[in-house]
């Protein structure tokens, strides 16, 4: 048998690291064996909340906040690099950044592509009634994610947080 593997800080794409994170200030968010291999935990500080995974290629920080609606990914499920949105089921890939299935109420991809609302298998296909519901699901956009930077110091995860003000209401 071979020795465990030592965690990794997973790679992201350069373009999709979040605002403000640049040159920041590592601060610790969780100790390593509190995020065990294929987990996920939400960890707040301030107005952010960080989701942290532990994907095969290494640990990942995200918002907490669903690309289509701003759902908690933290409470959805992880297949590998894939989380799954609790509410309106899309997928997206913790590892690039990218929807991998859209939510079932369709809308635009982050190309502005559209997608009709779906239905699971053995379900009835929803129709909209015309009016502004229907035109803000069909106009909402999914997102690709954001992340920030992270590196593994000692046993903890830290992470590179934008200024965060506790007090600060948006």
């Amino acid at each position: 048998m071979s020795p465990a593997r030592a965690p990794l800080a997973a790679p992201f794409p350069a373009r999709l690291a979040a605002p403000g994170t640049v040159g920041r200030p590592w601060v610790p968010l969780l100790r390593l064996d509190e995020l065990p291999p294929g987990s996920m935990r939400r960890v707040t500080r301030g107005d952010v909340d960080v989701l942290l995974a532990n994907t095969p290629p290494g640990i990942v920080a995200t918002d907490d906040r669903c690309p289509h609606m701003s759902a908690p990914l933290s409470i959805g499920e992880l297949v590998d690099c894939v989380v799954a949105c609790p509410l309106h089921r899309g997928r997206f890939d913790l590892c690039t950044g990218e929807p991998v299935r859209m939510p079932t109420t369709g809308g635009l991809d982050p190309d502005g592509v559209y997608h009709s609302p779906w239905s699971p298998s053995g379900n009835e296909l929803r129709v909209d009634p015309p009016g502004p519901k229907a035109d803000a699901r069909r106009l909402t956009r999914v997102r690709r994610l954001r992340y920030y930077p992270v590196r593994l110091v000692g046993d903890f995860i830290e992470v590179a947080l934008p200024e965060v003000d506790a007090g600060k209401a948006y």
